[in-house]
C-alpha cells in the first residue's frame, strides 16, 4: 500500500538554471503534500523561476493547492499545464488565501455580558459549595455510625500540622494586637482620665471579635492555604481520580481529617491568640502606671464566662469553613502551571471573607439573644 500510495504522486526534476522544471504527477492531497513539502521548496528557493509542471496531476486537494500556491509565492515559481478542474481549486484556494480576515463585529453589550457571565459563574460556584457540604455532611453521619473508618493518624498530623506549629505564631500576633490595641484605646481615652478602662475595652473586644478573627485570618493564611495546595497538587497529579477509580472516597480520606482538624485547632488558637492579647495589654498598663491587680480587677468586672464560650463557639464554625474552602478550591484546581497557585489564592481570600460574613452574622445572633 505505501508503494502504490508513493507511486500515486511523485516529483521529478528536470532541467538545469532557468529551465529547471518541477513535475509533478498522480494526486496532490494531504499525504502527498506533507511528503513533497520539503523537497519542492528546497528546490523552489535553489532554482529561480521555477516551472511547476501540473499536466500529470489527476487530482489537488486545499492542502495539495496550498503547497503549489507557497511554492509560487515564495520562490516565484510559475504554473504550468494545469487541467481545468485542478486550476479550479488553485483559484478557489488562492482567493481564500488573499480574502482579508473578517473584522469582528463590535457587540455594544459586553459590559451587561461580563456581568451576565460572572453571575452565570457565582451560581454555578454555589451550587457546587452546596454539593460540596451535601457530600462532606454525608460523611460525617456515615462516620457517626462507623467511627472506626476515621483514619485518626491522619487527623492527628493535621492537627499537629495546624495547630501545634501555629501557636507560636498565633502568640506572637496575639500579644502585638494587645499592645497596639491598649496603646491607642489609651490616647483618646488619656484626655478624660479614663485609662483605667483601656482592660474593660481591649479585654471585650479581644474575647468577643478580635481573637477569633486573627485566629481565623492565621488559619486561613497558613492552613488553609496547605490544605488547598496539598489537595490540588494531588488534583493536578490525578491522584485524586485515581483514588476515586479504586474505589476510595476522596471526601472520608482527605478532606473529613482536615476538616475536623481545623474545627478542633481553631477554639484553641484562638484562646491562646486571646490570652497572648490580654498579656501584652497587661504589659502597657504597667508602663502607664496601672499594677497588674488593677488590670485583673477590670477584668473580672468587664468579661464573663459567656464572652469567652461566645468567641469560641463561633470559633468553632471559622475552622469548619476555613478548612472546608480550603479542600474545595484545591479538590476543584484545574490543569496547568498555575492551577495549585490558583487554588491556595482562592482558598485564602474564600476563607477570610467566609469568616468576616460568619462574624457578621453571629453579631446579629448574639445581639437577639441578648449574649
Amino acid at each position: 500500500m505505501a508503494k502504490q500510495a508513493q507511486a500515486l504522486t511523485g516529483l521529478e526534476m528536470r532541467g538545469d538554471g532557468a529551465g529547471r522544471a518541477a513535475l509533478l504527477s498522480g494526486r496532490v492531497d494531504t499525504e502527498a503534500a506533507a511528503r513533497l513539502w520539503e523537497p519542492l521548496m528546497a528546490e523552489a528557493r535553489a532554482a529561480k523561476g521555477l516551472v511547476l509542471d501540473l499536466s500529470k496531476v489527476e487530482a489537488v486537494d486545499t492542502t495539495g493547492a496550498t503547497l503549489v500556491l507557497t511554492a509560487e509565492a515564495t520562490a516565484g515559481a510559475r504554473i504550468e499545464g494545469a487541467s481545468p478542474p485542478v486550476l479550479a481549486v488553485l483559484d478557489r484556494v488562492r482567493a481564500a488565501l488573499a480574502a482579508p480576515r473578517p473584522k469582528p463585529v463590535p457587540y455594544r453589550f459586553a459590559p451587561i455580558t461580563g456581568i451576565g457571565r460572572r453571575v452565570v459563574e457565582a451560581g454555578r460556584n454555589a451550587l457546587d459549595a452546596v454539593g460540596f457540604l451535601g457530600e462532606l455532611l454525608v460523611v460525617v453521619l456515615a462516620t457517626l455510625i462507623r467511627p472506626h473508618r476515621l483514619r485518626f493518624r491522619e487527623l492527628l498530623r493535621h492537627l499537629d500540622e495546624a495547630g501545634t506549629r501555629a501557636f507560636g505564631l498565633a502568640v506572637l500576633l496575639g500579644s502585638l494586637l494587645g499592645v497596639i490595641l491598649a496603646f491607642q484605646s489609651a490616647i483618646p481615652l488619656r484626655r478624660f482620665g479614663a485609662e483605667i478602662f483601656v482592660p474593660n475595652l481591649v479585654g471585650i473586644s479581644l474575647l468577643r471579635e478580635l481573637g477569633p478573627l486573627m485566629a481565623g485570618v492565621v488559619l486561613a493564611g497558613r492552613t488553609g492555604s496547605a490544605y488547598a495546595a496539598e489537595l490540588g497538587t494531588m488534583t493536578v497529579n490525578e491522584e485524586v481520580a485515581a483514588l476515586r477509580i479504586m474505589g476510595i472516597d476522596p471526601m472520608a480520606l482527605l478532606v473529613l481529617p482536615r476538616v475536623l482538624a481545623g474545627m478542633l485547632v481553631m477554639p484553641v488558637l484562638s484562646l491562646l491568640l486571646t490570652l497572648a492579647g490580654l498579656i501584652g495589654m497587661a504589659m502597657i498598663m504597667g508602663m502607664l502606671g496601672f499594677p497588674l491587680t488593677t488590670v485583673t480587677q477590670q477584668l473580672a468586672a468587664t468579661i464573663t464566662l459567656g464572652d469567652l464560650l461566645g468567641g469560641l463557639f463561633k470559633s468553632l464554625f471559622f475552622g469548619l469553613a476555613i478548612a472546608a474552602i480550603g479542600c474545595r478550591a484545591g479538590l476543584g484546581a484545574g490543569r496547568g502551571p498555575r492551577a495549585v497557585g490558583d487554588a491556595a489564592t482562592a482558598a485564602v481570600v474564600g476563607g477570610i471573607v467566609a469568616i468576616v460574613l460568619l462574624d457578621g452574622g453571629f453579631a446579629v445572633l448574639y445581639e437577639r439573644l441578648g449574649l
